[in-house]
């Protein structure tokens, strides 16, 4: 059996939760990250990302569940809160909201549905225009936090973290891997985990993985997306999170914690950034046509809030088919893509999930090995 340790691609949220899942297991563990955990870069950075149960695939719901504990269990061990309790509302006719809350109720999980006319009273900064669902265990997670947090407990567990260390390429070296640095700088693994996050489609290529793997690979959009934030009227006001889908537009929105001072919320419109090859495209610039078209969203749509963002920022979406995530092994490498813009409020049960694929156990979860059968894995 290989001595080498295991080497992780990438210090976002899922290398990290990777990372700490391994390391914690006694095993030896380098994470490798292009320039520092939580980059600006990437899809990890900044202090809010939604935590809710609301999904309409049970599957999901279920999975946040399970998740929970796993987070509970971080923030116990990392003595600080890391999950803001905010509550949440989803509203909007493609949004369904009785339809969400039929799944809430197959878990158990406290919930009201409500109507507009209700909606509206109860919380005066929205306007509605149909039934309105709120969930109380929704929150906000400080994405950047839990990087740091998942990292440093990595390392207080042997795992190493070399910084400004830019994966180039995964080369088969025996029954081992060499990971090179594109400053030509190598690490030799017995497995390689690549968290890579928008970068992935770009290193695809370059990870050694046959032919045939890389044909059956699904098909991954990256997207540079834009979020604005928008002053409250009212101050004191307790912002909850929210998702509004109806047919012309699909917002969402959280409160922006110490990103913006905490005194705006985050708005973005889902999926409604510029498509690009991937994070070497991502240039940080925000889309003044989508701004505009944004700020006209919340002029309409939210009077709790002043139309005049004062602060801005970009991330990166990376996409699979169906909002699905990737997480399968061929050979002695795993794929860790947590896709469609909604991983952040898993992440320590994904760090679990990829732990137990990378020692060889059953990940159980079937749906996120698309390449499982082609390898024989």
């Amino acid at each position: 059996m290989s001595t080498h340790p295991i080497a992780i691609i990438g210090a976002g949220l899922a290398g990290a939760a990777a990372a700490w899942s391994l390391a914690r297991r006694g095993h030896d563990v380098v994470l490798l990250e292009r320039t520092t955990p939580a980059s600006a870069f990437g899809s990890s950075h900044g202090s809010a990302r939604i935590l809710r149960y609301t999904y309409p695939d049970a599957f999901y719901t279920g999975l946040m569940v399970e998740a929970r504990r796993g987070w509970d269990e971080l923030e116990a061990l990392h003595g600080e809160r890391l999950i803001t309790p905010t509550g949440s509302l989803d509203y909007g006719a493609t949004r369904e909201p009785g339809a969400l809350a039929a799944v809430l109720s197959g878990y158990g999980i406290p919930h009201e549905l409500v109507s507009a006319a209700e909606a509206a009273s109860r919380w005066p900064g929205f306007a509605f225009d149909g039934p309105v669902l709120w969930h109380e265990s929704a929150g906000v997670i400080d994405a950047e936090a839990t990087v740091e947090a998942m990292v440093g407990l990595a390392i207080a567990a042997g795992a190493q973290l070399r910084q400004d260390w830019t994966a180039a390429r995964v080369i088969a070296h025996g029954e081992d891997f060499l990971v090179e640095s594109a400053a030509g700088d190598t690490v030799l693994a017995s497995h390689v985990v690549v968290a890579a996050g928008g970068w992935l489609p770009a290193l695809l290529g370059e990870l050694g993985l046959p032919s045939a793997t890389l044909a059956a690979f699904p098909p991954l959009e990256v997207r540079q997306e834009q979020a604005l934030h928008f002053p409250y009227r009212d101050v004191d006001a307790a912002w909850p999170t929210f998702i509004n889908k109806r047919s012309d537009i699909q917002v969402y929105g959280l409160p922006g914690g110490r990103d913006a001072g905490f005194r705006g919320q985050k708005v973005a419109e889902y999926n409604g950034g510029r498509v690009i090859g991937s994070a070497l495209e991502h240039d940080r610039v925000v889309d003044p046509v989508k701004r505009e078209r944004l700020v006209a969203y919340v002029e309409r749509a939210l009077p709790g809030l002043v139309p005049e963002p004062y602060a801005e920022t970009t991330c990166l979406f990376t996409n699979a088919p169906a909002d699905e995530f990737i997480i399968d092994r061929t050979g002695g490498v795993t794929i860790l893509s947590p896709c469609s813009g909604h991983a952040a409020k898993f992440a320590p049960l994904l760090g679990e999930i990829t732990a137990r694929l990378v020692t060889g156990e059953d990940s159980g979860i079937s749906r996120f090995r698309p390449l499982a059968a082609l390898a024989g894995a």
